[in-house]
């Protein structure tokens, strides 16, 4: 018998508790699949996103990840450590870092990806190829600026909101 404590299906569930444990497990497995490359999927994330922006200022880094700049910088240092990144001062803007892959970072991350397409073809197997297209969609929807737009400015008097 399922625990009361895990069902989707009470109304009184939170969207948010729910998309947390989602993530929880979903980054358990992946991790287990990455774990062979010494990286998390956190990590490979973020030198993803570091090496298709090239050079991004922290501020755009956090931005594009929807962290603010305390939990991106938490998430470099062992990143920065390992040798796989490198923050450096904007030529530009002294006051703005700039954060970039090594070469070690990029060996990395290649290293990474043969292990990432198994998780994700894994994930695709038992969740469904269209469903996980879909699922995706409607992720990066909810982790728009527009949503997030619309659900400050959403009335607070909503049903089921008193």
């Amino acid at each position: 018998m399922p625990s009361p404590l895990l069902s989707a299906k009470d109304p009184l569930v939170c969207n948010g508790s729910a998309l947390r444990k989602a993530t929880r497990r979903i980054t358990q497995l992946y991790d287990a699949v990455l774990a062979p490359s010494g990286i998390s999927v956190s990590q490979r994330s973020v030198l993803v996103h570091v090496e298709r922006a090239g050079t991004p200022t922290m501020t755009q880094l956090a931005h594009a990840m929807v962290l603010d700049r305390s939990a991106l910088a938490h998430n470099l240092r062992p990143l920065e450590r390992d040798g796989y990144l490198v923050q450096r001062r904007d030529a530009v803007d002294g006051r703005s870092r700039r954060v970039a892959l090594t070469e070690a970072g990029r060996a990395k991350l290649a290293e990474s990806n043969r292990l990432w397409r198994m998780a994700q073809n894994r994930f695709e197997v038992v969740y469904g190829a269209q469903r996980a297209a879909d699922l995706r969609a409607a992720l990066a929807e909810i982790f728009s600026e527009e949503f997030a737009e619309a659900f400050r400015q959403s009335d607070a008097a909503a049903p089921n909101a008193r």
